[in-house]
């Protein structure tokens, strides 16, 4: 951990151009990253990347120390719905994460994905993160892209940010919506009471998310059809839970209690439209539901006949 003091001179930067001045090893895109997940504090308080410093704020970095990782491939059954010599398209089982941390060294997508492309996956993700253009959390299951090449890398980046990519998801909720459809416009910043959550907060980032009524069961479950604009973290799971509909299984944003079972909640990245990096043409992939998620829906599906 370090600690600075703005000295005279130094204010009217923003966070994120003040953290690299005073320490190298630390990039602006990194300071941002850090400042998102609270690794940064400003008085003792989280704030935002664009917050200007002024003369005696106290700044706190968290800098954790890296363990090493030996990043290695892994024969980890995965079902690939696409490949070419440029993307190649997944359906993440749920339970697995995308990308080796200190916590998960192996068994995660990467490792998968580095025994199916070898050694054929951009760069630009990082010595841990190689080909990695989006992700979803361990419990959410679906499709993922991921890229070959660099040049593919930055084009589906490139779409991502410009919202050009159409993320649809499935996820069956607790209670029964009234509306047939609604839009949820609410910024989500990292929660100032536990770091690891994200919350709905007026100084977070603008987020979007659209849902559609499937089906309503039993009036105690809601299945929806979900549409992003945006791709803050966690932020269907905390839009839905704050709006009063939590994911069934959610332990993190609701009880996770439910009749069915289930660890981690009930959602799944169904769809995604978006245009191929190199050729740009139009492409609509999809992913199975999950077994377990199926199993659910015909459940309920009986209890109405």
């Amino acid at each position: 951990m370090k600690k600075y003091k703005v000295e005279n001179g130094e204010e009217n930067k923003r966070i994120d151009a003040y953290i690299p001045i005073k320490d190298s090893k630390i990039s602006r895109t990194s300071a941002q990253r850090m400042i998102e997940s609270g690794e940064i504090l400003v008085n003792g308080k989280i704030t935002k990347a664009s917050y200007k410093v002024t003369i005696g704020d106290e700044i706190i970095v968290d800098v954790k120390e890296a363990k090493s990782i030996d990043l290695k491939a892994q024969d980890i059954p995965i079902e690939v719905i696409y490949e070419d010599k440029d993307i190649i398209v997944v359906n993440k089982p749920k339970g697995m994460v995308v990308h080796p941390a200190n916590g998960n060294p192996d068994g995660t997508l990467v490792n998968a994905i580095m025994s199916i492309c070898k050694d054929s996956l951009s760069g630009i993700g990082g010595e841990i993160r190689p080909g990695i253009v989006h992700r979803i959390d361990k419990d959410t299951s679906g499709i993922l892209i991921v890229a070959k090449n660099d040049l593919a890398h930055i084009n589906m980046s490139e779409q991502i940010k410009n919202h050009e990519v159409k993320k649809t998801y499935i996820a069956l909720v607790r209670g029964t919506l009234k509306e047939n459809e609604a839009t949820i416009d609410m910024p989500i910043a990292r929660s100032t009471k536990d770091r690891k959550k994200m919350a709905v907060a007026p100084n977070g980032k603008r987020a979007i998310t659209h849902i559609k009524v499937i089906k309503r069961y039993d009036n105690k479950y809601t299945l929806l059809k979900i549409n992003i604009e945006t791709g803050r973290t966690h932020q269907i799971r905390v839009h839905l839970a704050q709006i009063g509909y939590p994911i069934v299984g959610d332990t993190t944003y609701s009880n996770g209690k439910n009749e069915f079972g289930i660890e981690g909640q009930c959602l799944h990245a169904k769809s995604l439209q978006f245009k191929h990096p190199t050729t740009g043409k139009e492409m609509k992939l999809e992913a199975a539901l999950p077994k377990y998620l199926e199993d659910i829906i015909n459940k309920l599906d009986l209890r109405e006949k």
